[in-house]
């Protein structure tokens, strides 16, 4: 099992940025994807970006593609979100969640996740 917490969310004006960070804990040794999943009001929640633990191999969903980047640090077992030129579009609850397979991106192949942290965006 592993364990995640989420930090760093909160209420930013959009074109703003704000970094995600998650701790994870446990038996960390089992992860090979780690990913971030955002779920707005009403709607289902949704892949943001992942990263290979070991490789670092990065994947990130059209709508973030060149403004979101994911990072992890392995030596502190933390997985990063930096989060450039956000839009009100962004708002959502944002989870951290960690995989055992190989090629995840769904949110039905992550079977660990943290708590959520609150990400607004003011127009």
């Amino acid at each position: 099992q592993v364990q995640l917490v989420e930090s760093g969310g909160g209420l930013v004006q959009a074109g703003g940025s704000l970094r995600l960070s998650c701790a994870a804990s446990g038996r960390t040794f089992s992860m090979y994807v780690m990913g971030w999943f955002r779920q707005a009001p009403g709607k289902e929640r949704e892949s943001v970006a992942t990263i290979s633990w070991r490789s670092a191999v990065t994947r990130y969903a059209d709508s973030v593609k060149d403004r979101f980047t994911i990072s992890r640090d392995y030596t502190k077992n933390t997985v990063y979100l930096q989060m450039n030129s956000l839009q009100p579009e962004d708002t959502a609850v944002y989870y951290c969640a960690a995989s055992q397979l190989r090629s995840s991106w769904s949110a039905t192949d992550f079977r660990s996740w943290g708590q959520g942290t609150q990400v607004t965006v003011s127009s």
